[in-house]
């Protein structure tokens, strides 16, 4: 195991003082420290592409090595730009990534997680970024080198790091909450109350999929079926609106989060435009990635009323209280779409959560 601080210091004394990313569960520790180092400079982004892009722009100003830190499901949002612009045979930028190694071999990690595990490995030699698997403190003499050798060649190299790698630390983000808000079990279990057999409803990756998942099995509420993004993190919204369009259901529920929105944001454009009168937008808004530590989103800084008027939604609802929460729910239900509700909720979850199993049963019956 290793001292996250000590990492982060090791790094810092590299001259390495310029960070930017996606947060990710396995980098929490260190990332919380990174948080709390006044000295660094990080930048949280909406997704691991313009991380890297930002990275890139750092170095093009000031010919130094930044840090791009991610999880490996998102390394598919960072390719492009790793290979349009950092590529040695394109502009050959150097930068370090240190991603978190979900799903690595023999760990015992979700199905979509142990998918992307098995193939980090051959994508990084794809993409001939030159790695090393990080597992303790031994092996920051290979960072050195691993350093070095980005700098000389102007590459972009990487540092896995697996579960449980970096030890637990007393540092804790302070979390940045609405002065109004309910918990998310309380808006899913009386939106659940207010949907008939047929509708549908579509829920991000995270403890919203989670927690739908649970109330559905604790109060057997049984009405409408669910598809839950268990991965896919920014795409609830594409899939729910290429669900509806080609549907028969009444209605289809998109429930989404603040920090699965901003990664792909544009789709809201097309979910406003395409979408017809049956499809309705959820936004669960904690301004926090809350599943992987808790970092903000600086959502609370947006005016999602007018955001959603322009870019073509027909009304707008918002919750922040019990007070009106039924009545909210059933004029939204009610309200011919696209439609957007935005329900400020507290960044705490339900305790003694599952996790959504047998993935092709769900389809099966989702489909049906």
């Amino acid at each position: 195991m290793l001292d996250p601080k000590f990492f982060l210091d090791y790094l810092n004394k590299k001259k390495i003082d310029f960070f930017s990313g996606v947060p990710d569960s396995l980098l929490k520790t260190f990332l919380s420290c990174l948080e709390k180092n006044k000295k660094i400079k990080n930048i949280i982004c909406a997704n691991e592409g313009a991380a890297v892009s930002l990275i890139i722009g750092y170095y093009l100003a000031t010919k130094k090595i930044g840090v791009a830190y991610l999880q490996n499901s998102g390394l598919g949002n960072a390719i492009n730009p790793l290979i349009s612009i950092a590529d040695k045979n394109v502009y050959s930028i150097p930068l370090l990534m240190i991603i978190g190694w979900r799903g690595s071999p023999k760990s015992n990690d979700e199905p979509q997680h142990m998918a992307k595990g098995k193939i980090t490995r051959s994508l990084l030699k794809e993409l001939k970024i030159k790695y090393i698997i990080l597992k303790g403190k031994s092996d920051l003499s290979k960072i050195d080198k691993l350093i070095s050798y980005s700098l000389k060649n102007k590459i972009p190299v990487a540092v896995l790091v697996k579960k449980n790698l970096f030890i637990d630390n007393s540092f804790k983000i302070k979390k940045i909450e609405f002065k109004k808000s309910i918990l998310r079990s309380e808006f899913i279990e009386e939106l659940l109350k207010n949907i008939n057999s047929r509708d549908k409803l579509i829920s991000t990756t995270g403890y919203t999929s989670r927690e739908l998942n649970k109330i559905r099995k604790d109060k057997k509420l049984k009405f409408g079926d669910d598809f839950y993004m268990v991965g896919g993190m920014g795409h609830s919204s594409s899939v729910s609106l290429g669900y509806s369009i080609f549907s028969k259901n009444k209605n289809v529920f998109c429930l989404d989060g603040d920090g699965s929105l901003f990664m792909h944001m544009g789709s809201l454009i097309t979910f406003a435009k395409y979408g017809k009168s049956k499809i309705k937008y959820i936004l669960l808004n904690n301004n926090s990635h809350e599943s992987v530590g808790g970092q903000p989103t600086n959502s609370r800084n947006i005016d999602f009323k007018k955001l959603s008027k322009s870019v073509g939604f027909k009304s707008y609802f918002k919750i922040s209280s019990l007070k009106n929460l039924k009545s909210e729910i059933r004029a939204f239900v009610k309200k011919s779409g696209p439609s957007f509700l935005e329900v400020r909720i507290k960044s705490r979850s339900m305790k003694n959560l599952d996790r959504p199993k047998k993935f092709l049963e769900i389809k099966k019956k989702f489909m049906r």
